[in-house]
C-alpha cells in the first residue's frame, strides 16, 4: 500500500464489477464446466494475439449502465504468455479482477494519483475492442487489478 493521502470520498469513475478473471489451461472444458454446472452461456470469445490468450467472456447479469458482470475465462496460446506464467506459478484459478469505468485514461490517472502503480502508460487494446489497463497487483493487495472501458458504452469525463 502506497503512502498517499486517502481520498475524502468514494473514487466516483468506476461503475461496476466488470469480470473476474480465472485462469485454466482447457478453454472448452472450462467453458462447459460454468454452462453445465451454473447455466452461464458465452457471450463473446477471441484470441488476443498480443496477450497470448484465447478467451471467453460469459455473461452472469447485466446492470444499469449498459454493462454486465461476466467471468472471463483465459487459456494461454503460447508459453512466454502472461497467463502461462501465472498457470505455471499458481495453477487454474482467478487471475485478475476487473472494474468498469466510462473513462479508462481517467480513472487510471486518478487511481495513479492516489500512489497505485499503473501497468500501461497508455490504455490498450482488450477484449471486444474494450480499452484497458492494468493496476499493479502490490499496490492492490496482491491483486492484479484490471479497468475496463467498454467499446459499447460513450466516455464519459470522471472528476
Amino acid at each position: 500500500m502506497s503512502d498517499a493521502p486517502s481520498p475524502t470520498g468514494p473514487f466516483s469513475g468506476l461503475t461496476r464489477l466488470d469480470h473476474v478473471g480465472i485462469a485454466c489451461r482447457d478453454l472448452d472444458a472450462s467453458i462447459e464446466f460454468y454452462r453445465t454446472t451454473y447455466g452461464f452461456e458465452v457471450e463473446h470469445e477471441e484470441v488476443n494475439e498480443e496477450q497470448g490468450v484465447r478467451e471467453a467472456m460469459l455473461r452472469i447479469n447485466g446492470t444499469d449502465d449498459g454493462g454486465a458482470t461476466c467471468l472471463q475465462l483465459l487459456e494461454p496460446t503460447r508459453e512466454d504468455s502472461p497467463v502461462a506464467k501465472f498457470l505455471a506459478r499458481n495453477g487454474e484459478g482467478v487471475h485478475h479482477i476487473a472494474f468498469g469505468t466510462g473513462d479508462v485514461a481517467a480513472s487510471a490517472a486518478g487511481i495513479g494519483g492516489r500512489g497505485v502503480r499503473v501497468l500501461d502508460a497508455e490504455p490498450r487494446t482488450g477484449t471486444a475492442g474494450s480499452q484497458i489497463v492494468f493496476l499493479h497487483p502490490k499496490d492492490c493487495g496482491g491483486v492484479l487489478t484490471e479497468l475496463v472501458q467498454s467499446n459499447h458504452q460513450p466516455q464519459i469525463s470522471t472528476p
